[in-house]
């Protein structure tokens, strides 16, 4: 009986540093649950403040601007705001045509395009279609980097969500033509019009807005190939879809 007794005591024993690893890892577990909220917090403080100012410059830009510097330490990035009202009606309709035709239709998330998207990328074997609207892509391009994960992905969801909550779509579609890439160190629509056309976002034609929109998905490329036949393709095809498009 003796015997039992202390075996039991030694288990006890041994079972202690089980107990307080157990406790310690809830304890970690909801400081980083704490962590992601206040996280998540931050990002809705800004989406709201964004509601009514204007973002002086997103994620991605600062991101370009770091690897321009690498190279040259003076390096700068074309950027001006225009406003929304001042952005040409053909500039709207081209950008949602090349981008996300159902922008006014959907809550941030085209899930006939995802899954499009996705049989693409499977029957390829490999990531050739992204099927993001202009809602996720501003997301991504306002608080995130370039790293493509899960964890990233949904974030991008999260931040969606909140963009589609709090702002218009007129205005979820200005912050969007004004901070997207379109060339070498090139954001946003006004400076993109003057480094191709030496004009402002008011006054591009049809011709003009729909070879910028098909420009987005390779900007930097596109802006040292100019003349690439794929992009005149595009634009092509854009200019035969542009009476489709509806702006809000």
């Amino acid at each position: 009986m003796k015997r039992r007794k202390k075996t039991t005591r030694n288990s006890k024993r041994n079972n202690k540093p089980n107990v307080v690893l157990v406790r310690w890892f809830w304890r970690a577990a909801l400081l980083m649950i704490y962590a992601v909220f206040l996280y998540q917090l931050w990002l809705l403080s800004h989406v709201l403040y964004w509601k009514h100012n204007n973002p002086p410059h997103s994620a991605f830009m600062q991101s370009r601007l770091e690897t321009l510097e690498k190279q040259n330490p003076d390096a700068a990035l074309k950027h001006t705001w225009i406003p929304y009202w001042k952005i040409s009606y053909e500039m709207k309709r081209a950008i949602i045509v090349a981008e996300d035709s159902k922008f006014l239709q959907h809550n941030g998330f085209d899930y006939d395009a995802i899954q499009k998207a996705f049989k693409k990328n499977v029957s390829k074997g490999q990531i050739t279609a992204g099927g993001s609207t202009i809602s996720q892509q501003l997301a991504k391009n306002l608080f995130l980097s370039e790293h493509k994960s899960i964890i990233r992905k949904l974030q991008e969801a999260v931040i969606t969500v909140m963009l589609e909550t709090v702002m218009s779509k007129q205005r979820i579609l200005e912050i969007y033509l004004n901070m997207i890439e379109w060339g070498n160190g090139v954001f946003g629509v006004e400076a993109a019009a003057q480094h191709y056309y030496g004009l402002s976002a008011a006054s591009l034609t049809q011709h003009q807005a729909t070879y910028l929109a098909a420009m987005v998905t390779n900007p930097r490329f596109y802006d040292e190939n100019r003349d690439s036949r794929h992009l005149l393709k595009k634009k092509d095809i854009l200019l035969g879809r542009l009476h489709s498009a509806r702006i809000p």
